[in-house]
């Protein structure tokens, strides 16, 4: 019977973890909570009146995943419930959840599995099937990451995907033009990825991850930044408005166009950040 290491990266968003905690009780075994930077709000209380583990580095990384290597090397089981303080489960993931760990470990070949993670305009959901792929729940010594956003583990082997619902909650819309164009966290993680993306995925946080290679995706932006960008802004697009009508039999303008401006508006900054490094 596979045991749960249920494994949050926070800032603050006390509140957030209280109500996750509450709504995943039951799903784990084991609860490890990383806050990015010092903890000014007492999470710590909550975390270990939780029966959890509190590690709070001093330095803040305005990100969560280069922590995952970190929290996951602290967690006690190798099946990792990897969730955000605004996320919970719904009440049928919730009890697949507690099946899971009642069950026989599953194949070596499943490397762990997604689920669907609905559009919020920050009063209700607004979708049930789209989108999915939301990589929530893995084995650990079946992935490969590392730490940057937007990058998710690597498989070893297959993501099974599940239709499951992951509740994402936030105190704002999780989609729109604003998380992209005028949250400042936007603009930091666009600065940190061109970053990065001058170097090697090694020069950051590894978990299992050896190749100084970036996957094809990220190579693609360092090599032709400026064509990518102009691809992506075109044929992202309608590629995820064909999935939404496909999954809803309706369309989401605003969310259709959010992946696309954000990496288009990544690809420029890289661009400008390796223009500055040659002139440099």
């Amino acid at each position: 019977m596979p045991a749960i290491s249920l494994v949050v990266c926070v800032h603050r968003q006390r509140d957030l973890l209280e109500r996750l905690i509450c709504e995943s009780s039951g799903c784990y075994d084991d609860l490890v909570v990383v806050h990015d930077g010092p903890d000014t709000t007492n999470v710590r209380e909550v975390v270990e009146k939780s029966g959890g583990r509190f590690f709070a580095p001093d330095k803040r990384e305005y990100q969560q995943e280069p922590h995952w290597p970190f929290a996951w090397g602290q967690a006690k089981h190798d099946w990792i419930l990897r969730l955000d303080a605004d996320e919970f489960p719904s009440v049928e993931m919730k009890r697949w959840l507690q099946e899971f760990r009642r069950a026989p470990e599953p194949p070596a070949e499943i490397s762990g599995y997604t689920c669907v993670w609905p559009l919020w305009n920050g009063r209700r959901e607004i979708s049930k099937k789209w989108p999915a792929g939301r990589v929530f729940f893995f084995h650990r010594q079946r992935v490969r990451f590392f730490g940057m956003v937007e990058q998710t583990p690597a498989p070893d082997g297959v993501y099974q995907p599940l239709d499951f619902v992951l509740h994402h909650r936030p105190g704002r819309k999780s989609y729109g033009l604003h998380n992209i164009l005028v949250r400042k966290q936007a603009y930091f993680w666009r600065e940190r990825i061109a970053t990065s993306l001058l170097g090697k995925p090694t020069d950051l946080p590894c978990w299992r991850w050896e190749s100084e290679e970036w996957p094809p995706g990220w190579e693609r932006i360092r090599q032709k930044p400026l064509k990518t960008s102009l691809t992506r802004l075109i044929i992202w697009p309608l590629r995820t408005l064909r999935d939404q009508w496909k999954a809803e039999k309706k369309i989401f303008p605003a969310a259709a166009l959010n992946v696309p401006i954000y990496h288009a508006m990544l690809c420029i900054k890289y661009w400008i950040l390796r223009r500055k490094q040659k002139c440099g």
